[in-house]
């Protein structure tokens, strides 16, 4: 799966961009039809804790799935992101073999 990392505002490092390629691999078992994804990772200027906003668009054959998180680390963010894909490509999976 092709992997496209945007960081906004900010330089995103190197391991932040590995964690993040290896959480989003591991999608792959859930569902092996996945095209690409696109990360978003944005720095909120407010005076709270949980500025962090990471938001990941996955495309699959029969529409793209959205998800966005706000949390105080782009990891804890990232994790929260791919549990929720996961949940959604599961569901879609269930729909997908059901007809068929």
């Amino acid at each position: 799966m092709k992997v496209n990392l945007q960081s906004v505002n900010f330089n995103a490092d190197r391991k932040l961009i590995d964690f993040t390629q290896r959480k989003l691999d591991k999608l792959e078992t859930y569902f092996d039809k996945i095209i690409y994804a696109d990360v978003y990772f944005k720095v909120q200027n407010t005076s709270g804790k949980e500025n962090k906003i990471t938001e990941i668009l996955l495309s699959i054959p029969g529409g793209d799935l959205m998800v966005k998180k706000t949390c105080n680390k782009f990891e804890a963010c990232v994790d929260e992101c791919v549990s929720s894909l996961q949940r959604q490509l599961i569901k879609r999976k269930e729909k997908m073999s059901a007809h068929v």
